[in-house]
């Protein structure tokens, strides 16, 4: 399908749900101009996070918006490792980026609120906002009730978080040699920032599975299932790069080939990384 066609496709997809283009720029987190533009063919290739956006938007699978065509195009394995891996999951926070603790003590300095006061009110909310259940609006409307200041969580977020050293040249390793996505227990909005902002190493990412479009959290098996049919291959040629032994233990039992990344010695998770990822001769 040429961009037209992608164009078109969607354009049928919105008019069926019943939604002006404002309501799904709204839905999808989109600006106006991007929509039309994809509407009407003149972006050639938008993102694989847009278009699955748009899809969750919708209500309708990503098969169904863009067509197995394009899927099995773009999910086309480069290489496959001794162990049989032709796709690559690495998770966000923990192994493509660090998330510091700076932003709760930063947000207690701002508002003279303990440290404990401000995370108390993140843990409690987290897991609803990930699974996009709660807006981060109303997080934030929580946080600043809580603390007697306005709050935007996501500017700490951002502000706190640091590149994983060695991924950059890592990741562009493996996006040579395997597909390659991001499956992440993460808030609405936030994948997109830290690629605006190059905090995530810059390659054509074949998957975004982002917990709150899926509707679904590690290590729940929906969101196991829903980035097996984005990555387009069997299970047991996945590969999950996780910070987290039970969401590992999850893809496990899915089938999954699993790499445990220890963010304290990211330079030790790479090499065992490269060694899982050599390819068969």
């Amino acid at each position: 399908m040429d961009e037209k066609g992608l164009g078109k496709r969607l354009q049928d997809a919105r008019r069926a749900a019943g939604l002006t283009q404002q309501d799904l720029c709204s839905k999808a987190n989109l600006s106006y101009s991007t929509l039309a533009k994809i509407e009407r063919g003149a972006i050639k290739a938008p993102s694989i996070f847009t278009i699955q956006s748009i899809a969750a938007a919708l209500n309708i699978s990503l098969d169904e918006l863009v067509g197995m065509a394009i899927i099995t195009s773009v999910n086309s394995p480069k290489s496959v490792s001794k162990s049989g891996v032709r796709f690559v999951y690495f998770d966000l926070n923990g192994c493509l980026v660090r998330f510091a603790s700076r932003a709760f003590t930063q947000m207690s300095a701002d508002s003279g609120q303990p440290v404990d006061v401000v995370e108390s009110v993140f843990w409690q909310y987290d897991s609803q906002v990930c699974r996009g259940e709660v807006s981060l609006d109303e997080l934030n409307t929580v946080w600043a009730e809580r603390l007697g200041v306005m709050v935007d969580w996501g500017k700490y977020y951002l502000n706190a978080v640091d590149k994983m050293p060695g991924m950059d040249e890592l990741v562009q390793w493996v996006a040579k040699n395997y597909s390659i996505g991001i499956m992440s227990n993460t808030m609405p909005g936030f994948i997109r920032s830290l690629q605006e902002r190059q905090f995530i190493p810059a390659v054509n990412y074949n998957s975004i599975v982002d917990s709150s479009v899926v509707h679904a959290l590690k290590p729940e098996p929906e969101i196991y299932q829903a980035a097996l049919q984005q990555a387009g291959v069997a299970a047991n040629e996945i590969l999950l790069i996780d910070d987290n032994r039970s969401f590992l233990q999850s893809a496990h039992e899915a089938g999954w080939h699993t790499v445990w990344f220890d963010s304290y010695q990211p330079e030790i998770s790479i090499a065992a990384i490269r060694e899982a990822l050599e390819p068969a001769s």
